[in-house]
């Protein structure tokens, strides 16, 4: 039986090919290249990556490269689907169209116009990787944050479709234009440990005034301002929990610290899907009472 150690170090070694894969998702990955990421046996690897990933190596570039292309088919609905197929590798449209239907279920045209995030997000069940043993944290003292709010109500594996409702709401209205606001994320409560039809999430966009009623049910609310310990998350907003647990478990105990009655909650630095996933910036607030005699 693998020890505790020796499993971390086996971890660790796939978390490098991982990144490695999503890094140069663009280019020939061979196995050569992969297994001496890794330091594994160009021999077994293979066998190692579906043994440890449950797919193989090739499956798991190709649902990589579907990944990125999902997205671009929701979220940039002016891009032409050919463009988007010769970018994820494929020689025509019509060889995405067959790969990602044999795949998702569903055509590149009609996951378009409804995608179904519930399956789509099956396949993208990874192990998951080792936190970080340690995080730059800092206490920094934040001012309110006038935000409108589209609240997202349900299954964490829906919260695509929000984000899509809510991008629509702000093209529409102008009230919180993309390239001039900060756009933040509240989770009211942790998925790993929520039945999936009460999970809650607020999708914000930062705005001057209060939003006046319209169709989409985007409301005003307000971050409060106060302390809070700030780390910054690099990567994959998928394991965003990785830095939410550092904070919780690893630097709280330690820290002396009290929490605010207010959920930890996400300011995207990188938005939008022109940044590589491993390239994304997303800093992670952990709001923290005053300390005695500090008006905070």
């Amino acid at each position: 039986m693998m020890s505790r150690n020796k499993a971390a170090l086996y971890a660790q070694r796939f978390n490098q090919v991982f990144d490695y894969i999503e890094k140069h998702v663009d280019d020939p990955l061979s196995v050569e290249d992969l297994s001496r990421v890794a330091y594994f046996s160009k021999f077994h690897f293979h066998r190692q990556f579906s043994e440890y990933c449950g797919i193989s190596v090739s499956r798991y570039i190709q649902l990589i490269k579907l990944k990125r292309a999902s997205h671009r088919l929701v979220f940039n609905p002016d891009e032409r689907i050919i463009e988007i197929a010769l970018d994820a590798g494929f020689e025509n449209p019509e060889s995405f169209s067959r790969a990602f239907k044999h795949i998702f279920g569903q055509a590149p045209t009609a996951f378009r116009k409804n995608p179904a995030w519930d399956l789509w997000h099956t396949h993208y069940q990874f192990p998951k990787r080792e936190g970080a043993t340690s995080m730059n944290v800092k206490i920094v003292r934040v001012d309110p944050e006038l935000v409108a709010v589209l609240e997202h109500r349900g299954a964490p594996a829906l919260l695509n479709d929000s984000v899509r409702h809510f991008i629509a709401w702000r093209k529409t209205t102008g009230l919180s234009p993309v390239d001039s606001s900060r756009t933040f994320g509240v989770p009211h409560d942790n998925p790993d440990t929520t039945m999936p039809d009460d999970f809650r999430f607020d999708i914000c966009g930062s705005v001057t005034e209060e939003v006046p009623p319209n169709a989409q049910n985007v409301m005003t609310k307000l971050i409060p301002g106060g302390r809070c310990a700030v780390v910054r998350h690099v990567g994959s907003r998928d394991r965003i929990s990785e830095s939410v647990y550092y904070l919780y478990r690893q630097w709280l105990p330690e820290s002396g610290e009290e929490l605010r009655d207010y959920p930890v909650y996400f300011h995207y630095l990188t938005v939008g899907l022109d940044q590589p996933e491993l390239e994304q910036q997303t800093d992670v607030y952990l709001p923290l009472k005053s300390v005695t005699g500090v008006f905070a």
